[in-house]
């Protein structure tokens, strides 16, 4: 039954993936996965190798999410993108208690003071609606792929792919976004689709770098300042309500994505009720 549960988890992370605005990382939050994932992501083999019954079903659930529902949300976001939206908007909501509970249980335990729990709601708040400023047309306009590759060029790849899979650790902030506002999306894209090695070589390692870095400099911040962080954490989720709000919309859409949202407050809050 757990391995289904993580499956399950898997299946939502993956499909958060795919879904431009969404973070995989704060599906990871809301599924209450993330902390264990970013425990895994280290050098330590032996660890990964014996931790196979929590990320492999996790691991085969996000591929699936990836492959055989990235049509359906697509066409979903096409055909019914407002109530779609709103279910993850539900999903989002109903793991705030979740993290306040965290907050909560690592406060009582390292003497946090409120006002700096606060303060970091509000940095993680902060940024995700700098995030929403900077979404407009001028990042899109620097979404064109970059012909000619020179040392500059693979450089900014590079520092791309780091970037890109730190954001993949931070709740909230959606990598696809972080690499359109770099102005390096479409050729990163192109080179994807392309298959250029010239370009995807550096990326997987910026990948690579950033990944480890990110996991560390995190798991560095839950040791240390537990509470500070599950409230930057909850800062940036919150945030990502507004991010990705469709608008308030009318008509029987109305009713329909009243209860998609409730669908997805009630399948995150239910199933992380227990959960600590």
């Amino acid at each position: 039954m757990e391995y289904l549960k993580l499956f399950l988890k898997g299946i939502i992370v993956g499909v958060a993936n795919v879904i431009p605005g969404v973070s995989g990382g704060t599906m990871a939050v809301v599924c209450n996965v993330y902390d264990k994932i970013i425990e895994l992501i280290s050098f330590n083999v032996k660890k990964i190798i014996s931790s196979w019954k929590f990320w492999l079903p996790l691991v085969v659930g996000m591929g699936v999410g990836i492959v055989a529902f990235s049509k359906l949300i697509t066409f979903l976001l096409e055909q019914y993108s407002v109530p779609t939206i709103y279910f993850f908007e539900g999903l989002v909501a109903g793991s705030i208690p979740l993290i306040l509970r965290k907050a909560k249980g690592a406060a009582s335990e390292k003497g946090a003071k409120i006002p700096m729990e606060v303060a970091c709601f509000l940095v993680g708040f902060a940024i995700m609606i700098l995030m929403l400023v900077l979404k407009d047309d001028s990042a899109k306009e620097n979404a064109t792929a970059i012909s000619e590759v020179n040392a500059t060029v693979l450089a900014l790849v590079f520092v791309s792919g780091v970037a890109a899979a730190v954001a993949m650790i931070i709740p909230g902030i959606s990598g696809s976004f972080l690499l359109l506002v770099l102005g390096m999306y479409g050729t990163i894209i192109a080179a994807v689709s392309d298959m250029n090695v010239m370009i995807l070589c550096p990326l997987a390692l910026g990948a690579l770098v950033g990944l480890f870095a990110g996991a560390a400099f995190v798991r560095l911040l839950m040791e240390k300042v537990p509470s500070y962080t599950y409230c930057l954490i909850l800062g940036l989720v919150a945030g990502s309500i507004v991010t990705i709000f469709p608008g308030i919309p009318s008509g029987v859409v109305i009713a329909v994505s009243a209860a998609t949202f409730a669908l997805g407050f009630s399948a995150a809050y239910f199933s992380s009720r227990g959960e600590k």
